[in-house]
């Protein structure tokens, strides 16, 4: 940054050049600067008032506080009776007792700049709400999402514990439990299956597991096996209900279908003999909307591809045959790209998606 005084030498020592004949660019350049920089300073009066960004050195204005003056507005906030009173609190305090030694901005800038603008008081200091964590899953068995929920009994206050591994990339529920309760072991149990049927000991990078911050889902027991799996844990934020809302929405699912006993189970082999029915038609028989209503089964192979090339050239013939009942393109039956768990921002989300393989469209 160039100084008042310099500025005004340096534009007039151009000044003199331009009026003898040279050109006002190649002056400039022997000068050190740019002509636009003159131009800039003639312009916002720059040749008067001096630099005007933060970090240039400005005089000091006639009305500042003195030395003096700072030293007692540092006195009056480290006085115990403001000790844990922030500046907005003790300057109408000071207003009530008849006294004004400067404003709330003030007594902040001048505790900030002696350090003494931390928190103030007992209480902890609030802490920014960590964003929650972004997992996007190109291929199977790169993420997977669990939860446990209530079967009710046809008993009042009796309940069986469904404990369910969603695959985030192709839907498809890739482990299930029901037990009497709800116990660490049981957990540690179904991802240890889990594991062995998807054959993730075979896969370099092992998937992520997200799940919700209940004690069951952190135990150590369960810990203790994601280590040994290799597993990578993944919570959700405290107290945020859509942080695992793949898991959430096939509770919610499950809960809604016709076959579900409305009543309630009657033992804990009715509950597990109608888990085994909804896995086997949410995986096979169910075509998921947002997998372009493919099976997460035929997802989870690979199979959407070729169905969903095989609905594209469908859809071209009847247009093909009657042209004339299509306004505009068929219906979009390219296959669905990587899925993302809880998107923080969308360039980081396309960055990611575009450092890994899609698939081909089918269009």
């Amino acid at each position: 940054m160039i100084i008042l005084v310099d500025r005004q030498a340096l534009a007039r020592d151009i000044q003199v050049a331009h009026q003898a004949g040279a050109r006002l660019r190649p002056a400039c350049e022997v000068a050190g600067i740019d002509v636009r920089t003159l131009q800039r300073w003639n312009a916002s009066d720059g040749l008067v008032a001096g630099d005007g960004r933060p970090e240039a050195a400005h005089p000091t204005p006639c009305h500042a506080l003195s030395t003096a003056e700072r030293a007692d507005v540092l006195r009056v906030a480290n006085e115990p009776r403001f000790a844990a009173v922030p500046p907005a609190r003790i300057v109408p305090m000071l207003a009530d007792e008849g006294t004004y030694i400067a404003s709330e901005s003030t007594f902040a800038r001048v505790l900030h700049a002696h350090g003494q603008a931390a928190h103030r008081g007992r209480s902890k200091a609030p802490r920014a709400k960590r964003p929650p964590t972004t997992h996007i899953a190109a291929a199977p068995c790169q993420v997977w999402c669990w939860d446990m929920t209530y079967l009710p009994a046809t008993v009042l206050g009796r309940w069986f514990y469904l404990y369910m591994i969603l695959d985030l990339y192709s839907r498809k529920i890739v482990g299930w439990e029901v037990h009497e309760r709800d116990h660490s072991d049981h957990a540690a149990h179904l991802l240890r299956r889990t594991a062995l049927a998807e054959g993730i000991a075979a896969l370099e990078t092992k998937p992520v597991l997200h799940g919700d911050n209940g004690a069951t889902l952190k135990a150590t027991t369960v810990l203790a096996m994601l280590h040994w799996l290799g597993v990578k844990p993944s919570y959700s934020r405290p107290r945020v209900s859509d942080d695992n809302a793949f898991a959430e929405a096939l509770f919610r699912t499950a809960k809604y279908r016709p076959e579900f006993p409305a009543t309630g189970f009657a033992d804990l082999e009715q509950a597990r003999a109608w888990a085994a029915s909804f896995v086997h038609w949410y995986n096979v028989d169910h075509r998921h909307s947002g997998i372009r209503y493919v099976s997460p089964a035929q997802r989870h192979a690979g199979e959407d591809v070729t169905i969903l090339t095989a609905r594209h050239a469908v859809y071209t013939t009847a247009r093909e045959r009657n042209p004339a009942r299509w306004s505009r393109h068929t219906r979009n039956w390219s296959p669905v790209g990587p899925v993302t768990l809880n998107p923080e921002r969308d360039s980081v989300v396309s960055m990611a998606s575009s450092a890994t393989d899609k698939q081909p469209l089918a269009a």
